[in-house]
């Protein structure tokens, strides 16, 4: 039996749904397209492309988060709040990859643990807006709403949507998959030269020397185990690497929805793992109606407003077979919120039976913006919520499975605090995000040292 046959042993086909019935629902954060000719087209174009990942991948991954369930595994899920095209350059894409790579080294190490690799990005390129429409200087607009639907740039030309963009955004995601493929086939994430995956600007970071002494530690282990052997340990220079983005157009997800020869149902083949947020994940609304149908494992935003009843009519209609592996829920409460507000949904899913992965997302609920204008995130803020998340999950009996981030390789200046103590002057020297506030390299790795000294384990 193989790891996909596992995966789905009481799975059944979704009745009255297809890839299209979504479209009789409410359906929130749309854009509107002005030519509806126009739009035909570039999805009619969509459907003929080749997808962005396999059936196979999806439901390994499907296995895998049915272990994190179980506490066999560790979910780590990262990457932009919203990819730019600009982006799909090499630089870019290694250096996210490097901070995944070095803060699953840091989880599995400290948890010893496998860790779930999920990058959240090679589709990334929509995101879900406050208000349709924004105004500087007395013009009006439509808001952006990321690469795939229109441009950032303050013009009536930029922020017209374009349903060509779609097709540029499956191109850009397929060129990123492919990179990310060819680095991991090519031995980027060798275990064997762990060293190999260090950022050049974080050479003098307060952390290096705990990192060190880290790779170190794994060096000398790979070599005990090759001695012991008297041969080189193999199936250490390669990983498991998914992706993930917010299922948001769902005129792109549904040209991407496609059904394969020796399987059964619906798979959305643009990513591994699609999520809805909080704005879209209305019980009688588009979005939750297209995920229903999908095989993918999918997860849901879980904010502050969200009563227990909401929650478990979510499970009822998203996953009605108790499936491993199919349902998460992310949940994005806020440092100031979440021993309030996350124990009575916890204790609701458990007195009722329903499997689910939990996973925190510490950044969303800890937005706030300057004196100086700018949007950010405090690092304590974070770090407290995942410390919270762990202590919340042990006093009801629940399972922290995972970690959600909003993060980057690059040397950005987005989040206050950290090991450097960044400051609100300090997001002046280089604010890049279009969106949100990520954590740099430091924070995100400070974060992974912090899951693992919360559950005992140690960096060094």
């Amino acid at each position: 039996m193989t790891a996909s046959d596992r995966a789905t042993p009481n799975a059944s086909v979704p009745t009255h749904w297809s890839p299209e019935s979504w479209r009789g629902r409410p359906a929130l954060q749309m854009p509107t397209y002005p030519d509806p000719v126009a739009l035909d087209a570039a999805l009619h174009e969509l459907k003929r492309l080749p997808p962005l990942v396999t059936s196979w991948e999806i439901l390994a991954l499907k296995q895998q988060l049915a272990d994190a369930q179980e506490g066999k595994r560790f979910l780590l899920q990262g990457g932009d709040c919203a990819e730019n095209f600009s982006d799909c350059e090499s630089t870019t894409i290694s250096n996210r990859l490097k901070v995944l790579l070095q803060m699953s080294l840091v989880l599995v190490h400290g948890m010893r643990k496998p860790v779930i690799r999920v990058g959240r990005f090679a589709g990334q390129y929509a995101k879900p807006r406050s208000a349709d429409i924004e105004t500087r200087d007395g013009v009006t607009l439509p808001s952006y709403r990321g690469d795939v639907i229109n441009a950032p740039e303050f013009s009536e030309a930029a922020r017209l949507p374009d349903p060509r963009r779609m097709l540029q955004a499956h191109a850009h995601s397929a060129m990123t998959m492919n990179f990310v493929r060819a680095l991991i086939d090519g031995g980027f994430a060798d275990l064997h030269h762990p060293e190999y995956w260090k950022l050049d600007w974080v050479r003098h970071s307060p952390l290096a020397t705990d990192y060190q002494k880290m790779v170190s530690s794994i060096g000398d282990a790979v070599h005990f185990m090759e001695t012991l052997s008297g041969a080189q340990v193999y199936n250490l220079n390669r990983i498991d690497f998914y992706t993930s983005h917010e299922a948001l157009l769902l005129p792109y997800e549904q040209a991407l929805t496609r059904q394969v020869p020796r399987q059964h149902g619906w798979l959305n083949l643009s990513t591994h793992y699609p999520w809805i947020g909080m704005r879209t994940a209305a019980l009688d609304g588009a979005h939750v109606e297209y995920l229903r149908g999908v095989r993918n494992p999918i997860a849901i935003k879980v904010g502050p407003s969200v009563q227990p009843d909401q929650l478990l009519r979510l499970i009822d209609v998203l996953n009605p077979d108790d499936e491993p592996g199919r349902l998460s829920f992310i949940h994005r409460m806020g440092a100031a919120q979440i021993a309030e507000k996350l124990p009575p949904l916890l204790d609701a899913v458990k007195r009722d039976g329903r499997r689910v992965l939990w996973v925190c997302d510490a950044m969303h609920g800890n937005t706030e913006s300057t004196s100086n204008g700018f949007k950010t995130r405090r690092f304590d803020n974070v770090r407290s919520e995942v410390e919270l998340s762990f202590d919340l999950h042990a006093a009801a009996g629940t399972r922290l499975g995972g970690v959600h981030l909003e993060l980057t390789g690059e040397d950005v200046t987005e989040c206050t605090g950290g090991a450097r103590e960044l400051t609100e002057r300090d997001l002046e020297r280089a604010y890049r995000s279009s969106v949100d506030p990520r954590l740099n390299y430091e924070q995100s790795l400070e974060i992974a040292m912090a899951i693992v000294r919360k559950q005992g384990g140690a960096t060094a």
